[in-house]
């Protein structure tokens, strides 16, 4: 191959395309338990984290409510992946031996949101959320209609492998995905470039500024006990009870289960199967989508 400008642009759109078709052909569950949020500045502050504005019945001025900040910030973090490839490869059409490690980085870059999504949540444990308590925790402060405070749960105790139970239907996810830059597919391949002209390479990388964090610990709840109907059914019944600041139902429904493959045997009875191990009618069959996902692992 005669290197020069015009064959190292078709080089860089041809190992570009290859990154792209591997990203968009990457399954994803990012969007199912994460909202997408765009980031304009090194962090973001969520202040509205906690307010639930429901309706009620207007009588008198409206009942304006405070979107008062909780101090909860997601900073935003940066990543990249990085392949080099020797001029020699490039000038003798080598190229081709090249390509699937482009296919491979689109892949990883598209799965990456979901290691950083799914690692959070199994990390929910014991890390705080905007009421300054963890994710998943027994003591999370409210106030009921009295105006007391009381302490709700989102945790099952145990010392099982730790399943997760998420209410994914609304336009607030349990977690947040925050992007300040998408990925993208760069290279490094103008002769007069330092390095270029050095080490007589190219450089292919991926750079992106992103992260994630936690949402709203009502949508999720956490158990490390066995996943067994009778937990399921408690880690259901103790969601779909969850009340806002004044005791007002939030009327949170359990749709997606989430669990690491250890777990996939047990989540697929519980949710395919007709019959219970006692040969009972199985009630929890399809009442929740399954996602099975090695990020959640220990």
């Amino acid at each position: 191959m005669l290197i020069n400008s015009q064959t190292l642009d078709l080089a860089f759109r041809g190992s570009k395309t290859i990154y792209s078709d591997a990203f968009d052909a990457a399954p994803s569950h990012k969007d199912q338990i994460a909202m997408t949020v765009p980031s304009t500045g090194r962090d973001e502050t969520y202040g509205w984290l906690g307010q639930f504005p429901q309706l009620r019945e207007w009588i008198g001025p409206r009942h304006v409510h405070n979107l008062t900040a909780h101090g909860f910030t997601i900073k935003n973090r940066k990543f990249e992946s990085t392949v080099a490839i020797q001029r020699d490869d490039m000038s003798d059409d080598r190229l081709g031996l090249f390509k699937p490690s482009f296919a491979e980085m689109g892949h990883l870059a598209r799965h990456h949101p979901e290691e950083l999504i799914f690692g959070l949540l199994a990390s929910g444990f014991s890390s705080l959320c905007y009421d300054g308590q963890n994710f998943f925790d027994a003591d999370h402060p409210q106030f009921d209609r009295e105006g007391n405070e009381v302490h709700v749960s989102n945790v099952q105790a145990g010392a099982d492998t730790p399943w997760f139970l998420l209410d994914t239907s609304r336009a607030v996810k349990p977690l947040i995905w925050h992007e300040r830059e998408d990925y993208q597919f760069t290279a490094m391949s103008d002769p007069a470039n330092p390095h270029v002209f050095m080490n007589d390479e190219y450089i292919y990388g991926v750079r992106a500024r992103v992260n994630a964090g936690f949402g709203l610990w009502q949508l999720g709840y956490g158990s490390k006990g066995a996943l067994t109907s009778e937990n399921y059914a408690a880690a259901r019944s103790a969601m779909m009870n969850f009340r806002a600041d004044g005791g007002r139902i939030l009327g949170i429904q359990p749709t997606t289960l989430v669990v690491p493959p250890s777990l996939e045997s047990d989540a697929l009875k519980l949710l395919n199967s007709e019959l219970g191990s006692g040969g009972e009618t199985n009630q929890w069959k399809g009442t929740a989508k399954l996602i099975v996902t090695p990020f959640i692992s220990e």
